[in-house]
Formats: structure tokens, sequence, C-alpha cells
């Protein structure tokens, strides 16, 4: 493939999206390491198996929004692979059940921490994968991507990212889900929130759709506020642990990205918003994590 092929395809993968998959693995581990659990192979696991669910649901978005109307001209949003024409649509769905596959047998090497009960997480998440833009019933497409994007890249990751090293589940995978989660969902947000328009054209009924831009700018802050001000608080409560409170340093970009959701409507602001808030989530699973890893004991 020449390097103008790779570039497609890396571009289809949707780069800034991925730290939503890297995120809850990095925070859970950090989790496991505070409890002296950590397990380097079991997180790598977890690590490659996020990574291929996302790029995996990242090819079946651009190939299911294509067959239903949603990538047109008219969006403004970054570039879609299958309906700008440089992927085939029946390429693209191929790669994405390749992807699926892969994430699915690197999934199996988990059942060795886990046990088999595993087997139906890994399968639950790379159906929701599909079923987010595709299938009958599409959640995305009614209003229900940013309920799953929370739980399954919060709670779940988290907790089986947890498990799989620690054996057990403990309160505080609870406290470092729930702002991930929140902050996964606000990517979420942002993409909905540029391409209402267009979306509510094609029938995908996104909860900024239905409820409105002004609605979407309450969950967004609200979300923020909870991540950056609130979690990191209650931990540090918990222990007295002063390594805890490094995600308050995010505070002044958060106050940033909630005026700019609001104030920046030109394509090419909202475009960078939706890198930055994927930036984000990276800076405050790295800050979170080292608050963890950091122990004051």
């Amino acid at each position: 493939m020449s390097a103008a092929g790779w570039r497609i395809w890396v571009a289809a993968a949707r780069p800034r999206t991925l730290p939503a998959a890297v995120a809850p693995v990095l925070a859970g581990s950090g989790l496991a390491w505070r409890d002296g659990s950590f397990d380097a192979r079991a997180a790598g696991l977890c690590l490659g198996f996020g990574l291929l669910v996302q790029i995996g649901t990242n090819f079946s978005n651009d190939y299911y929004d294509f067959l239903k109307g949603a990538d047109t001209g008219a969006r403004v949003g970054p570039r879609r692979a299958v309906a700008a024409g440089l992927i085939a649509p029946a390429v693209m769905r191929r790669a994405m059940w390749a992807v699926f596959a892969a994430a699915f047998f690197c999934g199996l090497g988990l059942i060795a921490w886990g046990g088999p009960w595993l087997l139906v997480i890994g399968a639950a998440s790379i159906l929701c994968g599909l079923a987010y833009t595709g299938g009958p019933w599409p959640l995305g497409y009614h209003g229900l991507g940013d309920v799953f994007a929370f739980v399954f890249f919060g709670p779940v990751a988290v907790g089986a990212t947890y498990f799989v090293q620690a054996g057990t589940l403990v309160p505080d995978v609870a406290l470092v889900a729930v702002p991930l989660g929140l902050l996964t969902a606000n990517i979420l947000v942002v993409n909905n929130y540029r391409d209402a328009e267009t979306d509510a054209a094609a029938g995908k009924r996104t909860l900024v759709v239905r409820l409105g831009r002004r609605a979407a700018r309450l969950q967004f802050t609200g979300s923020l506020v909870v991540a950056v001000g609130v979690v990191p608080v209650v931990l540090f409560l918990r222990d007295a642990c002063a390594w805890r409170l490094l995600p308050l340093a995010l505070a002044p970009l958060a106050w940033r990205q909630a005026w700019r959701l609001k104030h920046r409507t030109l394509p090419g602001e909202q475009i960078a918003l939706l890198g930055d808030t994927g930036k984000l989530l990276a800076l405050y699973a790295l800050l979170l994590t080292a608050g963890l890893v950091l122990g004051c004991g």
C-alpha cells in the first residue's frame, strides 16, 4: 500500500477519538498499581482490545453513516473516507469486520485472568460498536450514543481493566470510571453539536438534535465540572493524599472548552474543539493515573 493509502486508513481510524480507548485502561491500571495488583500483560491486552474496538467502531460509523445518508457534502466535519470516495463501501465493510475479529481474539487472551464471563463483556462491546450506527435500530440515531459511550468507556472499561488485574472490584473503581465516561461522552457531544443540522436531515436523532444545543452545552459543562472539579476532591477526601488533586490543574482548560463550545461556531473551530476534547480526556487520564500511582503511604 502506498503512503497516501496508509494516510487514508489512518484518517479513517479517527486518531482524535482513540484517547477514549486508552484512558480507561490507563486509569484502571493506575488504580491496580495503587492497590499492588498491576499486571502489565493483562493491561496490554485490555489496551489492545479497547483500541481495536474503537477503530472498528469508527470504520463501522464511516460505512453505515454513508449508507444512511448522514455523511453528505453538506457535512462540515472531517472528511469521511467512504463518503468522499476514498475507500469503497465493500472494502470498508471488510476492514470493519477484520478489526472487530482481531479485537475478539485479543480479548480471548484475557480469559486467563478474568474468566469466561469476559466473553460477554467483549461481545457486548463489539456489538455496541456495530450498533452505534449499524443494524435495524442504531443507537446513535436514537439519542443513546452518549449513554453507551459513558457506560462502555467508563464503568465497563475501567471495571474490566481493574478486575483482570486485581481479581475483584473496589468502590474507587466507580470514582475513577465516572469522569472518564463523562469526558468520553463529551467527545460525542462536540461531534453531534457540530453536525446537528445534517444529522436531523438524515433522521439521526442524537441528543443534540432531540434536546437542542443549549441542553448539549449544559451536559458538556456539567460533565467537565464533575470530572475536573468534583471527583479529584472526593478521591482526596478518601485518603487525604494530595496527589489525587492533580486533575484540578485542568480546570482552566476545561472552562475554556465550555466557552468555545458556545462561542466558536465556525466549522474549523468546531473541528479543532473536537480534537481538543480528546486531548483533555488524555491529559485527565494521565493526571488521574499519576495521582493514583504516586501514593502517599
